[in-house]
């Protein structure tokens, strides 16, 4: 641990020129005491590392001096490719991996281009969870991820609704979507989702599993994602939509439920208005959705659904236009 921190100690210095104690320590995470012993390790190893003194002081290496310890481990490299999203990265437990490897690499570049990481993270920031929802990150993560980057079989218990199941995987990959991790694995031959927080425990085995070279993770998510949007959509809602409503569908439905719509939408009425099937995942869920489209739709069926909206309509009448005003 001392090692590799002493090793991005000395790429800060060659990437950056000078730094002060205590942004050293900001960014090793360390205290400046420690920043200071290790800069005097440095030292006495042959690095020429010498501190100045004032206000405009720090540290800096002797004008000239390169170093050759930038090369990248395995681990690192890997992590690089991380390095936009050090967040996700940082709750797999490769944080010090990624930071490795940027000061690494920010070292190795020519001096005036040693400022394309702070130019980037200036101008992008990447963030996945969905608003108004507190980011958790399931304990069993680290662990998975280390299968996964290790090829390594995992024995886990599962919660599957009130129960929990045992289940010998073999995990392929993880996909953080909306703020939630997923793990594909394959079990039986069969690549299969798992919400990682529904986990309860996980034991990597020191058994090594065959990976699919040909399984491609993003061409599996994406199938994968759409077969679950489509079958959530059990029922289907027969509508009138106006003009605005049709666009506003998109916002209002699951866009997989909205798209079929369009499609299956007929030739506009005089007033511009189209007939149409709307697939949902339920009666009560079509009724939240759609009634957030107010004036711009009609249902016409299934009937159960449409006495909903009459009573709706009725009661939205009374509110605000009560008998003693009509």
């Amino acid at each position: 641990m001392r090692a590799s921190r002493l090793v991005s100690l000395l790429c800060l210095l060659q990437a950056r020129g000078s730094m002060t104690g205590p942004e050293l320590a900001r960014e090793l995470e360390v205290s400046e005491r420690t920043v200071a012993r290790d800069v005097l390790a440095l030292a006495e190893a042959g690095v020429p590392v010498y501190a100045e003194r004032g206000r405009a002081g720090g540290y800096r290496l002797l004008g000239g001096y390169r170093s050759t310890l930038t090369g990248l481990h395995r681990d690192e490299a890997e992590a690089l490719f991380l390095s936009g999203v050090p967040a996700a990265a940082a709750e797999m437990g490769l944080g010090d991996a990624v930071a490795a490897a940027r000061h690494k690499a920010s070292a190795a570049l020519a001096p005036p281009f040693r400022d394309a990481p702070q130019r980037v993270g200036q101008r992008f920031h990447l963030d996945a969870p969905r608003w108004f929802r507190e980011a958790e990150t399931p304990a069993v993560l680290p662990e998975l991820s280390r299968a996964v980057w290790s090829d390594l079989t995992v024995t886990a218990k599962y919660a599957r609704g009130d129960r929990e199941v045992r289940r010998e995987l073999e995990p392929h990959g993880l996909v953080l979507k909306a703020g939630v991790w997923y793990l594909v694995a394959r079990r039986d031959q069969r690549f299969l989702n798992y919400r990682v927080d529904r986990f309860t425990t996980v034991e990597v085995t020191d058994e090594r599993f065959a990976r699919d070279e040909d399984f491609d993770l993003a061409a599996f998510w994406e199938r994968s994602s759409e077969e679950f949007a489509r079958s959530l959509l059990r029922e289907a809602v027969d509508v009138r939509v106006s003009p605005s409503g049709l666009r506003a569908l998109h916002v209002v439905a699951d866009p997989a439920g909205a798209q079929q719509a369009e499609a299956a939408a007929s030739a506009p009425d005089p007033d511009g208005w189209v007939t149409t099937r709307l697939p949902v995942e339920s009666l009560d869920v079509a009724y939240g959705q759609l009634l957030g489209l107010g004036p711009e739709v009609e249902v016409l069926g299934p009937p159960e659904l449409r006495r909903r909206f009459a009573d709706a309509a009725r009661r939205l009448t009374e509110l605000y236009d009560p008998p003693d005003q009509r």
